[in-house]
């Protein structure tokens, strides 16, 4: 007994230790060989080619900020080689906005997006683009049961893409579209229960998706108004049944809501989903509020810890940075690919982290 005795002060000692252990996450920034070029509301992802992992950034938006600088521009980078490679432009002809890119079995889906005319006439798009990441070749798959651009996707057991929300042509939708990349076929899950926004942000680590603000469309007096969304909400995933999904209101993060931010969620060191950058200003692809102001990037990086359920503060941007489509991963290292600085200025910037 008296050897339990003098363990048992050890062993709550040892618990203790890597207790406080996990509660201190930080991270460490540097940056990454630049882009080709200036590249703003990039689609970006990660894959592994022929067992080196590659980043990848499809269509997006060019510094000259109107509606010709809307672009097909798709490149590739070695994270081991650290070069970037201009590839084949996703198949479109036009480029478009908005997008979405995420990666299950082995190939790359790109969703949606918007395009825009010289008179500024927006549309959304239905199609699905698959990309093998070792061959540079496309392949157009089932469209979207709703268009949607500047919606939030989430991979589910390597298989389920979710596009969560978003906007279709006039208004948001708080449709939960699910794409099963193995039969090629769409589904819809349980709606977002918060109010439709779009350019929000969010992730998902296991069965767990977490999602905050995002801009809600209102009709006032007659006139469509573009505000900020306040919100985060929690989606669990039913085990047994993939279109089923828990939804509750959470806490609201630090600071104020942000439009656009860059966010992914993470099973290592601790299960959570970061967000960085974003502006509390919306706009519209320009820079330029639809306030009429010039918007602003928040450099603060917050997370929720879904081991603690709560958020944390982590650390901010060296270089505050807005209008982001997702962080991609490249083992342990997670890249923030352009995007637009404080000056509005589309930018060929990539920063990157580790989480410690």
């Amino acid at each position: 007994m008296k050897r339990l005795t003098f363990l048992l002060p050890l062993l709550i000692l040892t618990a203790a230790c890597n207790t406080q252990q996990t509660k201190n996450v930080k991270l460490e920034w540097s940056e990454a060989t630049p882009l080709p070029l200036e590249i703003s509301n990039n689609a970006v992802v990660s894959a592994e080619v022929n067992g080196e992992l590659q980043l990848f950034t499809f269509l997006g938006l060019k510094k000259g900020k109107t509606y010709a600088d809307v672009t097909d521009f798709s490149a590739a980078y070695d994270a081991g080689q650290k070069v970037w490679e201009q590839i084949p432009s996703v198949p479109d002809s036009i480029g478009r906005l908005a997008s979405t890119a995420q990666t299950a079995g082995g190939d790359i889906y790109i969703f949606g997006g918007y395009t825009v005319d010289e008179d500024g006439n927006e549309v959304s798009t239905p199609e699905v683009f698959k990309f093998d990441p070792e061959s540079y070749t496309y392949e157009e798959v089932a469209e979207m049961l709703i268009p949607v651009e500047d919606a939030v996707s989430l991979v589910y057991k390597d298989r389920y893409i979710y596009l969560v929300s978003g906007w279709h042509n006039t208004n948001n939708v708080s449709n939960v579209q699910v794409y099963d990349t193995q039969t090629n076929s769409w589904d819809h899950a349980t709606p977002y229960p918060g109010p439709p926004v779009f350019g929000h942000a969010g992730g998902i680590a296991g069965n767990t998706m977490i999602l905050s603000d995002g801009v809600e469309a209102k009709v006032i007096e007659g006139e469509k108004i573009f505000r900020m969304s306040p919100g985060s909400l929690k989606g669990e995933i039913d085990a047994e049944d993939h279109t089923s999904i828990n939804w509750t209101r959470i806490k609201q993060h630090p600071g104020n809501a942000r439009y656009r931010m860059a966010a992914i969620g993470i099973e290592s060191p601790v299960e959570m989903v970061i967000f960085a950058g974003g502006t509390p200003n919306p706009y519209n692809f320009n820079g330029i509020g639809y306030n009429s102001r010039p918007s602003f990037p928040d450099s603060t990086v917050f997370a929720y810890r879904l081991d603690t359920n709560e958020w944390v503060t982590l650390s901010s941007q060296p270089v505050a940075t807005m209008d982001h489509r997702g962080i991609a991963k490249a083992g342990d290292e997670y890249y923030i690919i352009g995007g637009m600085n404080e000056n509005q200025k589309v930018i060929n910037l990539v920063q990157k982290f580790v989480v410690k």
